[in-house]
C-alpha cells in the first residue's frame, strides 16, 4: 500500500518538474526567406497528399460496393438501394432571451397585461 502511495507521489513530482521544463523553453525563431519557402512548398506536397489520398479512398471506396453487389447477386439476395446523402441543414438560431433587456418599449408591448 505504502509503495503504491509513494509511487504515485514520484509520477506527480514528475510530471510536474516536466510541466515546469515545457512551460521554460522559449518560442521558436521566426522564419527567415528560405523557411517561409520551404513551409509553403511542405503546404502544398501535403494538400497535393491529401487530395491523392482521398481520390484513393474514393476508389476503393467504389471498388468495395461492386465487390458487395456482386456477392449479393451471385448468392441470389436483393442488392439494396443507395440512401442519398443530404447534408446537414444549420441549427435554427434560438430566440434573442436579452432582447427585453435591450429594447424595454418592445418588451413591454409583448408582455400581456395585468388584471
Amino acid at each position: 500500500m505504502m509503495k503504491r502511495i509513494q509511487t504515485a507521489g514520484l509520477i506527480a513530482a514528475l510530471a510536474f518538474m516536466a510541466s515546469a521544463a515545457w512551460a521554460k523553453l522559449p518560442p521558436p525563431p521566426p522564419l527567415d526567406e528560405k523557411g517561409k519557402a520551404a513551409a509553403e512548398e511542405k503546404k502544398a506536397k501535403d494538400a497535393a497528399g491529401a487530395e491523392k489520398t482521398k481520390a484513393e479512398l474514393g476508389a476503393s471506396m467504389d471498388t468495395a460496393v461492386k465487390n458487395r453487389d456482386a456477392n449479393l447477386k451471385k448468392s441470389g439476395k436483393p442488392v439494396p438501394k443507395p440512401t442519398p446523402v443530404v447534408a446537414a441543414a444549420a441549427p435554427a438560431k434560438p430566440a434573442d432571451k436579452g432582447a427585453a433587456a435591450k429594447s424595454p418599449e418592445k418588451a413591454a408591448e409583448k408582455a400581456p397585461a395585468k388584471k
